[in-house]
């Protein structure tokens, strides 16, 4: 799964052009940098690949989250619809604007149903963040009727799917902006860093501006910009830029690799009485990072994941049990302190989620993930314990 895994010399000669020059900082600097710009690079191919007409490079898919909620205008005593299955930086994008997050249930995608959706929009609502989960997308389409037909907000969370589609369309420009990560065990990964997608030219004027402390970056080597905008910095540097912009061009290979193991392990786990697969509206967009599974009950799922655990099988998860990507763990968000202090007034003093059903799904799900240096003796080795563990 992680990019890391294919390291190699289109990543150091990348990073050499930039120590070469000295200039580390994605700004300025203008005649010792030698026209090598590789944040901006990075940024016109990304677009190019995703079909977008905007992409900004910044400091990590947190930054690329609160960035593209900040320039969506979302603030203080607004509302903002999330999944219970998310890595917690969504939610804290959201807290860190001053709003309230409010969970709907997921369906069987394991990502944001639609339905739940439309029936926890209320007047206060600014916008909804469907995250395509470890890998795979969610009823895209229909979230974008939902906050089309309601005059809401759509900011996609596509940080762990990057590389994904729908119906032959990018996932992260179905919504007004996206969010992606390139963290360290990310698919593409510059080893730290994000960036936000949009094919609003207002939006990224926000966006650009929001994460360079408000800088509108007209003029050369930063003398002559305004700041029209209060912002933080989001930054990224022109190192972990020059390795995404390595990675990318590896992307369609790492995407194959995977899907390739993972239709081995999921034909093999398909053959094993009460196994079921989560839920893929568009298989051939799956960026295949993850393989998720589903067993008869909770008990099952728990004692089976620990079991697989202990016969040596890496890369095993039960999300339900992991206090950084499933809500019933969040105890720190349910009275937040500071520096979330106008969240929490506007919550009433608390964050609660109501999602039985997505409960139900998530503690029978256990997921694998998937590499991308597996041999074929390799991936028998990994069928072999999970037959071991399931077939008894």
């Amino acid at each position: 799964m992680p990019g890391f895994e294919v390291f190699g010399d289109e990543e150091r000669k990348e990073v050499m052009d930039v120590l070469e020059t000295g200039v580390l900082f994605r700004y300025g600097f203008d005649q010792a940098r030698k026209g090598r710009w590789k944040a901006k690079e990075f940024e016109e191919k990304f677009a190019l690949r995703l079909g977008a007409r905007h992409c900004h490079l910044c400091s990590s898919g947190t930054a690329a989250d609160h960035i593209a909620l900040a320039a969506a205008g979302v603030g203080a005593g607004d509302e903002v619809i999330v999944p219970p299955f998310t890595f917690v930086a969504t939610i804290e994008a959201v807290l860190a604007q001053g709003a309230v997050p409010v969970f709907a249930e997921m369906d069987g995608t394991l990502c944001l149903d639609p339905a739940s959706v439309a029936e926890r929009i209320t007047p206060k609502t600014k916008a909804v963040v469907p995250v395509h989960i470890c890998g795979s997308m969610a009823r895209i389409d229909a979230l974008a009727d939902v906050c089309r037909e309601r005059g809401v907000i759509m900011v996609e969370d596509a940080c762990q799917a990057v590389g994904g589609s729908y119906k032959g369309k990018a996932l992260g420009t179905f919504g007004a902006l996206a969010a992606f990560s390139f963290d360290p065990v990310k698919t593409l990964t510059a080893g730290e860093g994000g960036a936000v997608v949009t094919s609003d030219d207002a939006l990224y004027a926000r966006v650009h501006q929001f994460a360079d402390h408000g800088h509108d970056h007209i003029g050369n080597d930063r003398g002559a910009e305004g700041h029209p905008i209060t912002g933080f910095n989001y930054r990224i540097c022109e190192l972990n830029a020059a390795v995404a912009l390595a990675q990318i061009g590896k992307l369609d290979r790492i995407l194959a690799i995977q899907r390739n193991n993972k239709a081995a392990l999921k034909a093999a786990l398909g053959k094993i009485s009460g196994v079921t697969f989560r839920e893929v509206p568009d298989p051939e967009g799956d960026t295949a990072t993850f393989l998720s599974f589903l067993l008869p009950s909770e008990n099952e799922a728990r004692e089976a994941a620990q079991a697989l655990a202990k016969a040596g099988l890496p890369g095993v998860f039960y999300w339900y049990d992991n206090n950084w990507h499933y809500h019933r763990r969040w105890d720190h968000f349910k009275t937040l302190a500071a520096p979330f202090q106008t969240a929490t007034a506007l919550a009433g003093g608390k964050i609660t989620a109501d999602t039985p059903r997505s409960d139900a799904l998530m503690g029978r799900t256990i997921c694998l993930s998937i590499g991308l240096l597996w041999t074929e003796a390799d991936i028998a080795g990994r069928i072999q314990k999970l037959e071991s563990v399931l077939c008894r």
